[in-house]
């Protein structure tokens, strides 16, 4: 590894939007960037992303997650930026400073400017207080994603989604292809939370029901997942259905956390972008913000 004594420009995250804004400031002629990226390789959640529909506006042609990934690494190792995975920021400081650990050691290096890429992190069960005791057998939908998709792990036969987000729409068309039965989506809101495409692809199409304002009451089993007790808000109406997983797929936060610990704003040197910033409905749009923040670096 090499590393410099100060940089022009780091960034904290490997995924599309790190990588974006590395690829604009490399264009911009921006010479030192380093981007850190805690996983052993770049792409973020592309990596977990195996089905279509990546990349229409940014490559004009239909990829899978992790073709579009692939793809798009290319454009960054034409640029002179350093790349260092396995790397793992905990601590910020006001004079653009970045603390981070990596299987060389710890370091503490400056910069000109610091972005954020950092992407966002799933709403749990927890932070939704759903009722109930704490069996096995529940998982955000992005894990479940993770697990199959790249460990080959099924987490259930029978499963239960909870909110209609994209990722939870996209999961259960992956779950039943699997083999996994998917009981029912149930959506609190009276309207679908994701993309009406997802719904018709991955609901529609395989015969799984979506329920609106349906509420999970109560989470039922002991040491796994063996009902959830729930409410049809429009009626009244409370029931029960077994199943044996709970998948939530119930919003996405966007992760501040490095500049929230550092009591820092946005601002003066500090960036953030892609879902750090705010959540993209399109991949193709936060590489495009990306390369657009990265050039607006170079003159500042």
């Amino acid at each position: 590894m090499t590393t410099h004594d100060h940089y022009n420009l780091i960034i904290i995250g490997g995924g599309p939007s790190g990588m974006s804004v590395a690829v604009g400031a490399a264009e911009a002629g921006l010479k030192r960037i380093l981007l850190l990226e805690r996983h052993p390789r770049l792409g973020g959640i592309l990596n977990q992303c195996i089905h279509l529909g990546f990349g229409l506006s940014y490559f004009k042609e239909e990829l899978t997650g992790t073709e579009y990934a692939f793809r798009y690494k290319k454009n960054l190792e034409e640029t002179c930026t350093e790349v260092i995975t396995g790397s793992f920021v905990h601590k910020l400081t006001p004079q653009k400073q970045v603390a981070f650990v990596c299987p060389e050691g710890e370091f503490v290096i400056p910069a000109d400017h610091v972005v954020l890429a950092t992407g966002c992190r799933e709403r749990t069960r927890e932070m939704l207080t759903t009722p109930g005791t704490r069996p096995a057998g529940i998982f955000t939908a992005g894990l479940a994603q993770e697990m199959v998709n790249i460990h080959g792990l099924l987490p259930g036969k029978n499963a239960v989604i909870i909110g209609s987000g994209d990722i939870g729409l996209i999961m259960a068309r992956r779950m039943t292809l699997e083999g996994a039965r998917v009981l029912a989506v149930m959506e609190i809101l009276d309207h679908l939370s994701g993309l009406v495409r997802n719904k018709i692809q991955c609901l529609d199409d395989f015969g799984i029901p979506l329920y609106l304002r349906h509420e999970i009451l109560e989470i039922l089993g002991k040491n796994r997942v063996e009902a959830v007790r729930y409410r049809d808000n429009a009626t009244g109406e409370v029931k029960e259905l077994s199943c044996d997983t709970l998948l939530y797929s119930v919003g996405l936060i966007p992760e501040r956390d490095l500049l929230i610990d550092a009591g820092i704003e946005p601002g003066n040197g500090y960036y953030v972008s892609g879902n750090a910033d705010y959540v993209h409905d399109l991949v193709d749009r936060v590489t495009r913000d990306g390369e657009r923040l990265g050039r607006s670096l170079s003159g500042s």
